[in-house]
């Protein structure tokens, strides 16, 4: 008979006492800044189901179940949106508590009436969003020729993908549930490889070719029918800190795109400047100045800027 093997002795009691010390020191500092919460916070498992739900519901035959037919989309979408809302409703519900627990200084009285109010003003806005997708979706579509069909867009190109979680993050966003909104762009930023913030305002007609490695800021600004192509950074060049030492917050720091302007691969655009209308910026150029309309920014004659102290 084998001897007995002593199980391995982990000190499990000082690595729990340890951690415990950790949480200790973190939710003191925390509270001295008015951070903390509790545990109760947006699930983002439960807003990727949600997501899923609003994906299909806005476009039920491409994106919503395999045998879903014509004559029973109205039925699907209206199941697919109640369930969808309620959840989310339960998840605003959770971020606004979160929020009031941190400021300390909204009676929680009033958090149900905003929940209901922020997820009616979003269901409202859904018919516009489609709208807008449609755009994007035909710009894609017009825009690439190796596009075969728009349902080819929808259902393969990860540009069409962060679009869709952003125009429907944007609208969370503008309404105050801004974690909600964020966590929908990371769960695209994860799947895709685009980082958009749900800040960013973006217009119709947009199109991110291949897109992985694009960073879309807060504060960006992207006009009508713009077309940015991989790796593409809309960025800040510098951060404002305030006299505390902390960096200030939702002020405008990215760039401005104009209406028609073409970015090609590996551009960075850092700043609070303006790329002016039908401008193009040719790939890996790094600029951080504005440039008029009808611009042609090339590598070579960003560097020659550069060497002539123009830059």
């Amino acid at each position: 008979m084998d001897a007995m093997v002593a199980q391995p002795n982990w000190g499990l009691e000082f690595v729990v006492a340890d951690l415990r010390e950790a949480r200790r020191r973190w939710r003191e500092s925390c509270a001295r800044n008015h951070e903390c919460g509790g545990r109760e916070l947006p699930a983002p498992e439960q807003i990727r189901d949600i997501v899923d739900g609003l994906r299909g519901a806005l476009f039920p035959m491409r994106l919503g179940p395999p045998d879903l037919r014509q004559e029973s989309e109205d039925f699907y979408v209206a199941h697919t949106l109640d369930s969808a809302l309620h959840a989310l409703h339960q998840q605003v519900l959770l971020e606004l508590h979160y929020t009031a627990r941190q400021l300390a200084k909204e009676p929680h009285n009033d958090i149900e009436a905003r929940a209901q109010h922020i997820v009616r003003t979003f269901a409202a806005g859904l018919a516009e969003v489609r709208s807008l997708l449609d755009t994007d979706v035909r710009a894609a579509y017009n825009g690439d020729p190796a596009a075969h069909s728009v349902d080819e867009i929808l259902l393969c190109y990860p540009g069409t993908q962060a679009i869709i979680h952003h125009r429907l993050a944007h609208v969370l966003h503008g309404l105050g549930a801004s974690m909600i909104a964020r966590i929908i762009a990371e769960l695209a930023h994860s799947d895709t490889g685009i980082d958009i913030h749900p800040g960013a305002r973006i217009g119709s007609g947009f199109f991110i070719d291949h897109g992985t490695g694009v960073v879309i800021g807060e504060t960006a600004i992207i006009g009508e029918r713009v077309r940015i192509y991989q790796a593409v950074t809309l960025g800040a060049k510098r951060f404002n800190v305030g006299e505390d030492g902390v960096l200030e917050k939702g002020a405008p720091r990215h760039p401005i795109l104009e209406d028609d302007v073409v970015v090609y691969a590996g551009a960075t655009i850092l700043g609070r400047i303006t790329i002016g209308k039908g401008s193009s910026i040719g790939g890996n150029v790094w600029l951080t100045r504005s440039v008029p309309p009808g611009s042609v920014i090339t590598q070579a004659s960003s560097q020659h800027e550069v060497a002539g102290g123009k830059a």
